[in-house]
């Protein structure tokens, strides 16, 4: 097996993480350090609520080794999810539009706008040689039935020769009738798709364990744990996402990556099953089964813990 298998969680700084998993009293501006320490890459999960200064992404660079890397989460407004007009970078604020509920309405002439700025608060990472993937994670409404695929053409090629990694979360996207037609379309684009691992079910938002390589020098893998009541009536992150992977879901989940990774270079797999210290359990038992140093524990108790 050729590729590089790089394994992390959807954000570092999540607040179950800070209760439950790093050391006590560990100050925040070392939390990444030390999550460096330990994995080999992270999604930045911030950037969904906000497009990040360019100095941040900076510091992001200069404390984390060599090596490491990042996946950027775009922001909510570019997945088609509702965004507050003070989401907005504040030099965009003026020319946008909202609706009657205060949401902000997605113009050709904003998005140009929006990933503007996420070019250039990403390029200290590109200049570090971290950037790998720019995440689309799409809002379930987006469907085949009101959207077309080619309507994110165009924030493709903005962001090109950046590759972009795009999660549908709907499943008509791949039913059998059309799941041919998407991936094709993604890869005559550059983009890559999303594979997930998700709670199991028939409803529209539960996405099927489809595994695709539409670029053959990235794969993308997101674990979103199994709670499927969790998952479709959760009001919270942790009522949502909260799932105990076990080691034979792990295997299982290994498996597929094993697969995908015959066919690309390089392999990331993020964790977002985002409850307490769910998360980096799961992404250091997985560094183990692919034979990865899982780094030293984070706290001493964790060595009494057992997976499901």
């Amino acid at each position: 097996m050729a590729a590089r298998i790089v394994i992390g969680t959807c954000s570092w700084a999540d607040a179950g993480f800070v209760a439950d998993w790093y050391p006590k009293g560990l100050p925040a501006a070392q939390r990444l350090p030390f999550y460096a320490e330990r994995f080999e890459g992270v999604e930045i999960n911030s950037s969904f609520y906000a497009v990040p200064e360019r100095a941040q992404a900076q510091h992001w660079a200069q404390v984390t080794p060599a090596g490491f890397s990042f996946d950027v989460k775009l922001h909510r407004l570019l997945s088609r999810h509702a965004a507050a007009l003070d989401s907005l970078p504040p030099e965009l604020r003026d020319e946008a539009r909202t609706n009657e509920r205060g949401r902000v309405q997605l113009t050709p002439e904003l998005e140009r706008g929006v990933l503007d700025r996420v070019i250039e608060a990403v390029a200290p990472l590109e200049r570090a040689g971290k950037l790998r993937a720019l995440l689309l994670q799409l809002s379930p409404a987006f469907s085949p039935r009101r959207h077309e695929l080619a309507e994110l053409d165009p924030l493709i090629e903005r962001l090109a020769p950046r590759r972009v990694a795009i999660e549908l979360r709907n499943r008509d996207w791949v039913g059998e009738e059309r799941v041919r037609a998407t991936l094709d379309h993604l890869a005559d684009r550059g983009a890559v798709f999303v594979c997930v691992d998700a709670p199991p079910g028939d409803h529209h938002t539960l996405m099927p364990p489809i595994d695709a390589v539409t670029r053959d020098d990235l794969a993308y893998v997101r674990a979103h744990g199994r709670n499927t009541d969790g998952y479709l009536r959760g009001r919270s992150v942790a009522e949502r996402f909260g799932w105990v992977y076990s080691d034979d879901e792990l295997n299982e989940l290994a498996g597929r990556v094993r697969n995908l990774a015959a066919d690309t270079e390089e392999v990331r797999v993020m964790f977002n099953n985002n409850r307490s210290n769910d998360a980096p359990l799961a992404a250091r038992r997985m560094r183990e089964i692919f034979g990865q140093p899982p780094g030293a524990l984070a706290r001493p108790e964790e060595a009494q813990l057992r997976l499901a």
